[in-house]
C-alpha cells in the first residue's frame, strides 16, 4: 500500500526545495493588489489603478470577466467594468494568475509555456464553473487554487533541462507525472507548488491542497492532516481535469484512479456529470 505523504512539508522536504530550486518571489505590484483587496472596504478605484498599470494584470482581468464563469449579458472591456462584474475576491485570482505566468516565462520556450498556462487557465475556470454548481465550496478558491495546484511545474522545467521529455513520456505512455517525477528527481510538484503557494501569500488551506493532490491517499486523510475544504479544491479540479483530458483527446497523467474518488467526495450523479461535461465543452472551447 502506498504511504501517504506528510502533513507538511518536513525539514528535509524544504531544506531539499529551498537547495535546488529557484522559488521565484511575490511581485511588489502583486502583493499591493493583494492587500488592497484583503482589506474590510476594499478601494476598487485603487485597484483598478495598480491592474490596469500592468498590461497582464488587466488582459486577464478583462479576459476572465468575459470568460463563461462570470460572463453577463454585456462584453466587459475595461478595468473597471471587469472589477464590477468579478467582484474584489476575485480579483486576487487574477493577479496571481498573471504574475505567476510572467514569472515563470524567462528560460523557457514561449510555445511550451503558452501550452502549459492556456491549459492551466481553462482547468481553473472550468473548477470554478463546477463549484459554483456544488453547495459550499468558494467558486474563487477552486479557481485560484486549481490555477496554481500544477505551478510548479515550469519550475522543474527551468530547473531540469529533461523535463520536457519527462512530461511527454508521461502523456505519450499515460504514466503517472508525480510517480515519474519522484523517481526521475527526487522531488515532484506538488512540494515545489506548496512552497510556492506559501512564498505568494495564499492560503493555508490552498497551499495544503496543492501539497496533497497527488496522495494516493488524499480522500482517507485526517481533517487535522487534510482540511475537507482543501479536499473539495482538490476534488472539484481533479473532476475538471479528468473531463477536460477527455474533451481534449489527451492522455489523463494527472488524476488517474483519484477520479472516482473525487466524484463519490462531490456527491456528483451521473447526470450531473453528463451536464458538466458538456459546459466544460463550452469553456474549453472558448479558452482555446
Amino acid at each position: 500500500m502506498d504511504a501517504p505523504v506528510t502533513e507538511t512539508l518536513t525539514p528535509a522536504e524544504l531544506e531539499k526545495v529551498l537547495g535546488s530550486f529557484d522559488i521565484p518571489p511575490c511581485p511588489s505590484h502583486v502583493m499591493q493588489v493583494m492587500s488592497e483587496a484583503q482589506r474590510d472596504e476594499p478601494d476598487t478605484r485603487r485597484l483598478a489603478s495598480l491592474i490596469s498599470s500592468d498590461v497582464g494584470m488587466a488582459a486577464m482581468t478583462i479576459k476572465l470577466a468575459n470568460s463563461p464563469l462570470f460572463r453577463g449579458n454585456a462584453h466587459v472591456d475595461s478595468v473597471p467594468q471587469a472589477i464590477a462584474r468579478l467582484g474584489v475576491r476575485n480579483i486576487v485570482c487574477v493577479v496571481v494568475a498573471a504574475a505567476l505566468k510572467s514569472s515563470m516565462s524567462s528560460g523557457l520556450p514561449e510555445s511550451l509555456l503558452e501550452r502549459f498556462w492556456d491549459r492551466a487557465s481553462m482547468i481553473a475556470v472550468g473548477s470554478g464553473m463546477i463549484a459554483g454548481r456544488l453547495y459550499g465550496i468558494s467558486r474563487d478558491s477552486a479557481y485560484t487554487y486549481a490555477l496554481f495546484h500544477d505551478a510548479a511545474i515550469p519550475v522543474l522545467m527551468r530547473r531540469f533541462k529533461s523535463y520536457p521529455g519527462l512530461l511527454e513520456e508521461a502523456q505519450t505512455q499515460g504514466l503517472p507525472l508525480a510517480e515519474m517525477e519522484m523517481q526521475r528527481f527526487q522531488c515532484d510538484h506538488a512540494i515545489v507548488g506548496a512552497l510556492l503557494a506559501k512564498n505568494w501569500g495564499l492560503s493555508e488551506l490552498i497551499a495544503r491542497a496543492v501539497r496533497h493532490h497527488h496522495d494516493p491517499q488524499a480522500y482517507g486523510l485526517s481533517e487535522s492532516v487534510l482540511p475537507f475544504e482543501a479536499l473539495s479544491l482538490i476534488a472539484v479540479t481533479q473532476v475538471a481535469e479528468y473531463l477536460a483530458a477527455e474533451i481534449l483527446e489527451e492522455r489523463d497523467v494527472e488524476v488517474g484512479l483519484l477520479f472516482d474518488r473525487a466524484v463519490k467526495h462531490l456527491g456528483i450523479g451521473e447526470q450531473d456529470l453528463l451536464d458538466i461535461q458538456e459546459e466544460l465543452v463550452e469553456v474549453l472551447q472558448e479558452g482555446r
